[in-house]
């Protein structure tokens, strides 16, 4: 089964989905599943991850609602809130939906050391208790304190976004693949070969500015390790959805039929679980 480890649905609310700016006019617009499933079908792609995009319980419903409808959206990363009071009931009450596999909070907006927290690392923690895994979302910077969480929670699976968005705009990588070096020691994590389009020039990126965190990537975390994700569909601000499939398989085509089994399908169905059911 090939798997679309990452991509985002919305009915586009101008005041709720304020981070999608002016430069970013063609994402202005609903996008739904049927909008990218001819897509995924003609990319050979069988199943999708459905991520949250809005920090908000009433997201979670929204993608469990489309997942229940399209039988292509294999499974959903939804929000909560990961310091809640409550926190273990709500994790108790969602493993009732076996289409619910992980959450996410969006700490690239947070302070730097957001996900070290005491609380933060608690609820990530109660999240593993109960079966979900975690999607982490970040810069560069915030690696560290991105450590210290998975090291604090080894039994928790933990799904590296976008690679931690490394600065290929900025041209100097060095940093990045230091901090992701350190992260990858960590066997609880996988890695999202999602994300990077945007990273770079969006009008004006090539693929060879891509390779080099690419090859990073499958040093760190082992090409076992890794999954292919589109981004769909904020990679329309550099790339269509075909290009942003071919260029990571284009990549992945040295290694082995085994190697591109995973990272295009076999990493996300073990780490999302997405063959099997909560509670079952």
């Amino acid at each position: 089964m090939r798997i679309d480890a990452h991509q985002h649905y919305w009915r586009f609310d101008p005041v709720r989905d304020g981070w999608i700016t002016p430069d970013m006019a063609v994402l202005q617009r609903d996008f739904l599943p049927d909008d990218v499933a001819p897509l995924v079908a003609a990319a050979g792609i069988d199943g999708v991850v459905a991520v949250q995009a809005d920090q908000s319980l009433a997201e979670t419903e929204f993608l469990l609602s489309l997942a229940a409808r399209h039988p292509f959206i294999r499974g959903v990363v939804g929000w909560i809130d990961l310091c809640a009071a409550d926190l273990s009931e709500e994790l108790a009450r969602w493993r009732g939906n076996p289409l619910l596999k992980g959450f996410r909070h969006i700490a690239q907006g947070e302070p730097d050391d957001f996900l070290a927290r005491n609380d933060v690392v608690a609820g990530v923690a109660a999240l593993g208790r109960h079966g979900f895994s975690y999607d982490i979302l970040i810069y560069p910077r915030q690696l560290a304190a991105a450590e210290q969480l998975v090291a604090r929670c080894p039994d928790v699976r933990f799904v590296l976004d976008h690679c931690a968005k490394p600065p290929i705009a900025g041209g100097d990588i060095t940093e990045w693949q230091r901090g992701l070096h350190r992260l990858a020691r960590h066997q609880n994590v996988t890695c999202k070969l999602s994300g990077l389009v945007t990273e770079a020039s969006w009008s004006r990126w090539t693929v060879a500015e891509l390779v080099p965190c690419l090859d990073t990537a499958a040093e760190a975390f082992g090409t076992g390790r890794l999954m292919f994700g589109s981004d769909w569909p904020v990679c329309l601000l550099a790339a269509d959805y075909p290009r942003v499939v071919s260029v990571v398989a284009n990549w992945a085509g040295r290694l082995t039929a085994s190697e591109q089994a995973s990272i295009f399908g076999g990493t996300a169905i073990s780490a999302y679980q997405l063959e099997s059911r909560h509670g079952s």
